[in-house]
């Protein structure tokens, strides 16, 4: 690393990022129970970015988690992703945490999903192309949904449902006022702010295990030649 790798901040951008953080949904998530396709991961963590989402849930699938860049368009880069081993442990770290489980399955239990209240903290579960919902997992959900289908065809793609039922809970949580102040804890807001306004200097800290340095309020590093000297002087 050297002093010109220091990211220059514009306005415009820093003003882009504080809006972005501001509007995202701590209490909103997906999880996916070992969806497969990169494209359809991919596609869905752009969704889980359009709406706010910060932490996406992958159960990894069996030939691994890779993302799909010509989907994504670089949404990895603003959405985290937390991998689980299994379905269940995937379902029960989220419900530890205060989130209802609504599963995306076609069942005589499943409602319309525009009947649930989205307001309250959700993870939105989808299951694999093919199969769908687990067993082990829809033993361990809250509320079943479905999307009502008018042609031959019983099901959405998985990226397309996730994003329409999705769009509904975005609906409910901006007509809640949810998107209208920050929500995220000072510390992620913080932490995600360093990260989005300085990637370059993000990737060096995490590789040498360093604190961030302060930024200023414009998203620039607080006099990074004095930052910069001290981290040479360290030895990094």
């Amino acid at each position: 690393m050297t002093a010109k790798d220091f990211y220059s901040m514009t306005p415009e951008r820093y003003e882009i990022i504080c809006k972005v953080l501001r509007q995202r949904q701590p209490d909103l998530t997906v999880i996916t129970d070992e969806v497969h396709k990169g494209r359809n991961l991919s596609a869905i963590v752009r969704t889980c970015d359009a709406v706010g989402i910060q932490e996406f849930h992958c159960v990894e699938p069996r030939k691994g988690y890779r993302a799909f860049r010509g989907t994504a368009l670089g949404s990895h880069k603003w959405v985290d992703t937390v991998l689980h081993d299994n379905v269940v442990d995937g379902i029960t770290h989220l419900q530890k945490q205060g989130f209802s489980i609504v599963a995306a399955h076609l069942s005589d239990k499943a409602v319309d999903f525009r009947a649930l209240d989205y307001t309250r903290p959700t993870a939105l579960l989808m299951g694999t192309e093919k199969e769908g919902v687990s067993p082990e997992a829809l033993s361990l959900v809250d509320q079943e949904v479905v999307i009502p289908m008018m042609g031959m065809v019983e099901s959405f793609n998985v990226s397309v449902a996730c994003a329409i039922i999705l769009t509904e809970v975005q609906r409910q949580r901006q007509a809640a006022g949810l998107y209208d102040e920050c929500r995220l804890p000072e510390s992620v807001y913080s932490t995600k702010l360093f990260q989005w306004c300085q990637p370059i200097v993000r990737k060096f800290c995490d590789e040498k295990d360093l604190p961030y340095p302060e930024l200023d309020d414009e998203g620039e590093i607080i006099n990074p030649s004095e930052w910069y000297r001290r981290v040479r002087e360290a030895g990094y």
